[in-house]
């Protein structure tokens, strides 16, 4: 006879204890700390409940508004009916990392062995989590720059890791002060993780910074991972690989995503590239993970990165975006000045508004939700800012001026100090 098990909502399960040290343990599921985008999620519910005559705008989100380019859907509708295309691509097509190698040629003047200087990848997430597993052993360090994308930092801790923070400041121009790393934490590190196009502060490198990274890598026998998804969306320089800059490919790798200059959000589909040792590494963990991206996606990725207007369009969309969006920002007060990358507009969170004070971004962010229906998303890591996105939803100029002008006329009425 079957047995039904009973369970209260105050009491633990019986594999309570059975949970793993890195998510928490025998209190796992136990804490009341929010995380911010659940915040942001959650005062997002109630301010459409309490304003349902107000919209929303929704400068929070970092999801490209457009969809991928007909050309691109054209051959994805094509290629999903081919049953060739139905089994396991395991660890990519030679289609896909063919497309990635003239791409980088012509992108970047990177020339690349598509055989085995290339691997693919199911969204450069992946990527993030799955690097540290070939190199973090329990008590070596992960040198990461913040604010930024975590996932490489949680990875790092989840196989016995620690992560040293490298503040991204304004006095720095912010980039990571390498020289003022620790000797006891330079002598444990075995990874750094870059972002440039850096999000969220929309910082571009230079080559003199990449060399930079380069001797410092050599010198410290660090092997350095550089986020290039934003690595398109260049508007105060060419887009620079960090593979361009000689000496990088004997340090290491570079990830990037179809998703932002692309268009490609939700298809899931980047690359690691650099040198051939470091790519096996990741393919081999990779091989373990999972078994490959669809067939079709990579085809129709493959024809994304083939055509080279496709970048050009989506850059000059959201510099367009990104302009208007710091004049109407600076009318309110607000201290900013355009991006060198990314769709993110990174600045100072304002101080306060009428007779409330703000002692952190997020307090901010949450009294714009509430209060004006206006979403963005804080930052308190290095000083409180507010990050934009540009990739609110409009379906023309028209619609963008419109936003615009809305956001001007709510935020004038915040009555915000500085």
């Amino acid at each position: 006879m079957a047995t039904t098990s009973i369970q209260t909502d105050n009491s633990d399960p019986w594999f309570q204890d059975r949970f793993a040290t890195r998510i928490g343990g025998s209190q796992y599921g136990k804490g009341n700390e929010i995380y911010k985008f659940e915040l942001i999620k959650r005062a997002k519910r109630q301010a459409l409940t309490d304003h349902p005559e107000r919209r929303m705008l929704d400068f929070g989100i970092g999801e490209n508004d457009e969809m991928a380019p007909e050309n691109v859907r054209a051959v994805m509708r094509h290629e999903i009916d081919r049953p060739e295309n139905r089994g396991y691509a395991d660890n990519g097509i030679a289609i896909f990392k063919e497309a990635v190698a003239a791409f980088m040629a012509r992108e970047f003047g990177v020339v690349l062995n598509p055989e085995n200087e290339i691997n693919h990848c199911i969204g450069s997430k992946t990527a993030y989590s799955m690097l540290p597993a070939a190199f973090i052993n329990p008590g070596d360090t992960t040198l990461m720059t913040v604010p930024g994308y975590p996932v490489a930092g949680t990875a790092t801790r989840w196989f016995g890791g620690s992560v040293h923070a490298l503040p991204l400041l304004p006095e720095n121009n912010f980039f990571p002060d390498l020289d003022g790393i620790p000797a006891d934490v330079l002598a444990r590190s075995k990874l750094l993780v870059l972002c440039y196009p850096n999000s969220p502060t929309g910082k571009t490198a230079t080559s003199a910074f990449y060399e930079k990274v380069v001797d410092f890598a050599t010198r410290n026998r660090i092997v350095v991972v550089q986020d290039a998804a934003h690595a398109m969306l260049s508007y105060d320089t060419e887009p620079l690989s960090f593979l361009s800059v000689d000496g990088a490919r004997d340090v290491g790798v570079e990830v990037h995503s179809l998703s932002k200059g692309f268009h490609m959000i939700g298809w899931r589909l980047g690359w690691v590239c650099g040198h051939k040792k470091l790519v096996q590494a990741f393919a081999d963990v990779k091989d373990n993970c999972d078994s490959g991206q669809f067939i079709a996606i990579q085809k129709a990725g493959a024809a994304a990165l083939s055509d080279a207007k496709i970048p050009l369009l989506v850059r000059e969309k959201y510099r367009r975006r990104l302009e208007k969006l710091v004049g109407v920002l600076r009318a309110c007060g607000f201290d900013c000045e355009m991006p060198g990358g990314t769709y993110f507009l990174y600045t100072k969170s304002p101080r306060g508004a009428g007779d409330q004070v703000f002692l952190t971004a997020q307090a901010a962010s949450q009294m714009l939700i509430h209060d004006l229906s206006i979403s963005t998303v804080p930052w308190d890591d290095c000083g409180a800012y507010l990050r934009f996105s540009a990739t609110y939803e409009a379906i023309d100029e028209a619609a963008e001026d419109d936003l615009m002008a809305e956001t001007h006329a709510r935020l004038l009425r915040a009555r915000l100090k500085f």
